[in-house]
């Protein structure tokens, strides 16, 4: 990982590990918000001394510190300042749309040094899209850079009428200020480890609305408690694992810093740099994944994407009644309608795990007032399946590209070469994946169980009726009997796509396979060609198509396996699941800060596991991961309307003890204590419950 990311809310500062934001690189850095990049620039260098870099950290927190050194300092053939005598550290944090960042200086020579500190900065305001490359940047006017009286100020005034603004400013006044945006400090270094600081600051405008810089402890202190705040509502978990352990925290933390607001709740942002906004499927499964450890993220997910929900047609932004968003994006592009992302609808899973979310959420919290809060959101998004998800009225539910600038695939495997058939030529669309058809089974079976809840036994007989036909015919026409596996798709003639790939381990979760087929699949997805021993990969290496470094033809990621893990626990395939579960746990300590990156290469165990090139890190659904494990261990199953908790635990391989402690269920919580004796001998107890539930054995 060769970049610094920290980040609260909507702002965030991706910088290299120097600390440094350098004009020209191909790599995304910057300060950003709202879809712009407001600092495009931001470089701290001593002009006398070549200083070398140390370490570079982010803690779970998101507080980052570099710290770095001098190089020696020679004059005329004389040694005016030993090497590694100089200490430089850089600490910085994001709070309340506030980037802070202190500078220390330590001269630990026997003699004052003198230094000469230059900061440099500049931006852009270019959109995130520009910035990656897939778009022109609108020509609005950028101002002159003002130097003010402890700081410089740029400003850009888009197309779009907004007004940007960027404000650094530093702390004690510098000694020079450019109009070419570069603050110069002068100052004394005593001896003897004599110290001097300079605190800089940096605020985003948008049409005069900038946040107020604060007393940078007091700042600090907010920080830290906001995440200690929330370690304090998740559940917590304990184990005689201490990698597991630190991988739990290091999720917690990230899913905290991937949390948004727009108003209706928290939900999590997709992940950083690239896809720090709502994000349809991956907001849903993460607030999913984190159903056993914080409850209330999914309230605050659907409740988001219910006000977005689509209400009428418009192919340009593929948006129609009831369906489910895909993606927002904000800034000038988006204002001014150069990309349909405002928001944008091309996702044809979206839906269907919305009402599974839905239903998910109902089981844990027994929330029915806010059901029926949500119950028109949820006819509609039923409604979106059979009317306009089923295009052709054949029972499947399938997409194809409308907007010029939308997604050539519209499953979670978007990239264009994903959806491939065995000789590794493109399958054409419209295309019906096999994984979609298990999300709306599993929805139409979880919403006749509401309906049925709320008195509508009719709606409820229809819906599951209708999961019923699904099923048989999902049997006939996906399953590749030679095979004996599910085909990835159905593509425009209604044919296979036959390539083997991980999209079958879905139909696991959600219940969509007969027994048979169920074993057949979970064996297979635990073979060679698919499971590389770090984990399950998204195509299997026998393909024609496959590729270990493609980005959905051969790469392994973590969220495709823990949804599959789910899975495969749902069938009782519990050694399926504790091996898949043990390869991503072993992953972790191979990836900087034991994070689970968003995928990685789909190399095989003899070598460590290799880096994606520009995998999102952190990213929501990769950091709930370790939090779905969690609920698989635990073999946990909620059924609060129902009045009870099912519990069926099994630990993988050098995991033998769990404790459990504030797992919120209904209007209550519990305490657990899981242990593992042997291979065949596990126990669990419970320890404190408080939510009125009867806790069983599954």
């Amino acid at each position: 990982m060769n970049y610094q990311v920290i980040k609260e809310n909507d702002l965030f500062l991706l910088t290299n590990n120097r600390g440094d934001v350098l004009p020209g690189s191909d790599e995304i850095l910057g300060l950003f918000t709202d879809d712009t990049r407001f600092l495009s620039r931001f470089e701290v260098r001593i002009e006398n001394l070549e200083m070398i870099l140390l370490s570079s950290r982010v803690s779970h927190d998101f507080i980052g510190t570099i710290k770095l050194t001098n190089k020696e300092l020679v004059e005329n053939q004389e040694v005016k300042v030993w090497r590694e005598s100089v200490a430089m550290e850089r600490k910085r944090f994001v709070a309340q749309g506030v980037l802070y960042e202190q500078l220390s200086f330590r001269n630990y020579n026997n003699y004052p040094v003198p230094l000469a500190v230059r900061v440099e900065a500049a931006s852009d305001f270019a959109h995130m899209f520009t910035v990656r490359g897939y778009e022109d940047g609108a020509s609005g006017t950028h101002l002159a850079t003002e130097a003010v009286a402890d700081g410089v100020r740029f400003g850009y005034d888009g197309q779009d009428g907004v007004k940007r603004r960027t404000h650094v400013q530093a702390t004690p006044v510098p000694t020079d200020i450019s109009a070419e945006g570069w603050l110069s400090f002068h100052f004394q270094l005593p001896a003897h480890g004599g110290t001097y600081e300079i605190l800089l600051t940096v605020v985003p405008e948008l049409d005069g609305r900038r946040a107020l810089v604060q007393d940078p402890e007091q700042a600090l202190a907010r920080l830290q408690h906001s995440y200690a705040d929330w370690r304090t509502a998740c559940t917590e978990i304990v184990t005689d694992n201490a990698a597991f352990n630190s991988l739990y925290a290091r999720s917690l933390h990230d899913m905290f810093a991937l949390l948004t607001d727009l108003g209706d709740g928290r939900f999590p942002t997709a992940g950083v740099p690239i896809f720090a906004v709502p994000f349809g499927r991956d907001s849903l499964i993460a607030a999913w994944q984190l159903a056993a450890i914080q409850p209330e993220i999914m309230r605050g997910t659907l409740k988001t994407m219910a006000r977005h929900q689509g209400t009428q047609t418009d192919p340009w932004r593929e948006e129609q009644p009831g369906k489910i968003l895909h993606e927002i994006r904000y800034g000038e592009l988006a204002n001014l309608g150069v990309i349909p992302h405002a928001p944008y609808y091309g996702s044809i899973d979206a839906t269907p795990l919305f009402l599974v979310l839905a239903a998910e959420y109902f089981d844990w919290t027994g929330d029915e007032a806010f059901l029926r809060e949500l119950l028109p959101n949820l006819e509609a998004a039923l409604n979106w399946i059979d009317q306009y998800g089923d295009r052709d009225g054949d029972g499947y539910v399938e997409y194809y590209q409308e907007s010029s600038k939308g997604c050539a695939n519209q499953n979670w495997k978007d990239s264009g070469d994903s959806m491939v058939h065995r000789d590794g030529s493109l399958a054409q669309a419209p295309l019906a994946p096999s994984e979609v058809q298990g999300y709306v089974y599993d929805a139409k079976l979880r919403l006749a169980r509401l309906f049925e809840h709320l008195g509508q036994g009719e709606k409820a007989d229809s819906l599951r009726r209708s999961a019923a036909e699904l099923q048989v015919k999902f049997s006939t026409d996906f399953w590749m009997a030679d095979a004996q596996y599910v085909a990835l798709a159905l593509d425009a003639d209604k044919n296979q796509v036959g390539s083997i790939a991980s999209n079958a381990g879905h139909c696991l979760l959600s219940g969509l396979l007969n027994a048979e087929q169920a074993r057949a699949v979970a064996d297979r997805l635990l073979a060679d060609d698919l499971f590389s021993g770090w984990g399950i990969r998204t195509l299997s290496a026998h393909e024609q198509a496959f590729n270990p470094m493609s980005y959905h033809n051969g790469s392994i990621w973590p969220h495709d396996n823990s949804l599959i893990v789910m899975g495969l626990k749902k069938y009782g395939f519990h050694a399926h699941a504790n091996t898949v579960m043990q390869g991503l746990l072993a992953t972790a300590s191979h990836f900087p800060y034991d994070r689970l990156p968003e995928l990685f290469c789909g190399y095989g165990a003899d070598e460590d596991p290799v880096p994606y090139p520009v995998a999102c890190s952190p990213q929501a659904w990769a950091a709930g991961t370790p939090l779905t494990f969690v609920r698989v261990m635990l073999g946990l199953v909620p059924d609060v309307p129902g009045g009870t908790i099912t519990i069926a635990p099994s630990l993988p391989d050098g995991l033998n003890s769990m404790e459990v402690r504030n797992l919120r269920v209904g209007n209550g919580s519990l305490d657990l204590l899981i242990q593992k004796y042997n291979a065949s001998h596990t126990t669990w107890n419970v320890l404190r419950n408080t939510t009125g539930l009867q806790v069983i054995s599954g």
